[in-house]
């Protein structure tokens, strides 16, 4: 199993996006690469901590290749963005993704340069994982416990990350 960590602005949805994937083992939605050891919602919120609210996903990489979950991220946000994805606001919705090992660093500053150039600004942060702090309970699946509750990603976002299923 691997591991690499994305923010994508609100970490309910990211976690429902990386959970329709096939190969995904786990999600944890928690707190990444700030300053404070072990913060609360409440702290991160303050936009003082420095943390960004991320998806850790554990996946299988003999059933789905890094690349594939890289696609089902950039489908849903908006790299040209800085410290906001859709109505929400702040420096904990600052997109990036943050990898454990420094081969999937590698792949990741490839596929995001390519990302890179079909755009005139590019805010997602790409880096090494300095830390990860799981959310509380109430965060984790969240989507899963309130379907209706508020995503700043869109149905068809969701059914497009589902047709990568389909493709491998």
């Amino acid at each position: 199993m691997k591991e690499i960590y994305f923010a994508g602005g609100c970490f309910w949805g990211m976690e429902r996006v990386f959970r329709q994937l096939d190969g995904v083992t786990e999600t944890t939605v928690g707190y990444a690469n700030g300053t404070t050891e072990n913060p609360t919602y409440q702290e991160v919120c303050t936009d003082t901590t420095g943390h960004r609210e991320t998806v850790k996903v554990v996946y299988d990489p003999e059933v789905l290749p890094l690349e594939t979950l890289l696609k089902a991220y950039f489908l849903c946000i908006d790299p040209t963005l800085q410290n906001r994805q859709g109505h929400d606001i702040g420096t904990q919705y600052q997109t990036g993704i943050y990898t454990a090992d420094e081969e999937s660093l590698a792949a990741v500053t490839a596929y995001a340069a390519g990302e890179k150039k079909k755009y005139g600004a590019f805010f997602t942060e790409i880096g090494p994982l300095k830390c990860f702090w799981p959310a509380e309970e109430y965060h984790q699946k969240y989507l899963e416990k309130n379907p209706a509750g508020y995503c700043h990603i869109t149905n068809r976002e969701f059914e497009l990350v589902r047709q990568l299923n389909r493709e491998e």
